[in-house]
């Protein structure tokens, strides 16, 4: 199976995903951190990929989205963008409204 086969398995498994550097527990980034933290917020559980633990993952994502940066949020299978767009869609509450038939 290739990295974009693995990848792709993953999002379409999981309803909410997080690529990140670190885990959401031990985060080895203020981005990667501010991710998390906003997703933990919606109280919906999400899957979350450590791409340090992986850099064919790391660099596998990237191409997979079209997106330079880690960390990277996906929702229903929808690339939603890295921590400032995720933290945005927070506060003007767009994000609970693209969650709300998961809770």
């Amino acid at each position: 199976m290739s990295i974009q086969e693995i990848i792709k398995q993953q999002i379409e498994s999981n309803a909410i995903v997080l690529y990140m550097k670190g885990t959401p527990d031990a985060p080895q980034c203020g981005f990667s951190a501010r991710a998390a933290n906003t997703l933990k917020a919606l109280g919906l559980p999400f899957a979350a990929v450590n791409v340090l633990d992986n850099p064919e993952i790391r660099q596998g994502i990237k191409e997979f989205s079209n997106w330079p940066t880690v960390p990277q949020v996906y929702i229903k299978q929808q690339f939603i963008g890295g921590s400032d767009i995720v933290a945005e869609m927070y506060e003007n509450g767009e994000l609970q409204q693209l969650i709300q038939d998961l809770s």
